[in-house]
């Protein structure tokens, strides 16, 4: 689980992959979850608030291009 921080103090174009690869894990927890496979079920949530997170700051930060 990441801190809102270390989100914080990454680019733009880095929040962006990051975005792709906790979506692409949480489609993976999803499918181990369907097949009982899944071993750490905490970690779905985890991942779908570091998505929260990661969207939230990318809103932040258009809302503030767009005031300028």
């Amino acid at each position: 689980m990441s801190n809102a921080a270390d989100f914080r103090a990454k680019s733009d174009d880095e929040l962006a992959t990051q975005l792709g690869e906790l979506k692409r894990e949480q489609f993976n927890l999803r499918f181990q979850a369907a097949t009982n496979q899944l071993e750490k079920a905490s970690r779905v949530r985890e991942v779908r608030r570091d998505i929260a997170r990661i969207k939230t700051l990318q809103t932040e930060r258009s809302a503030a291009q767009s005031a300028k």
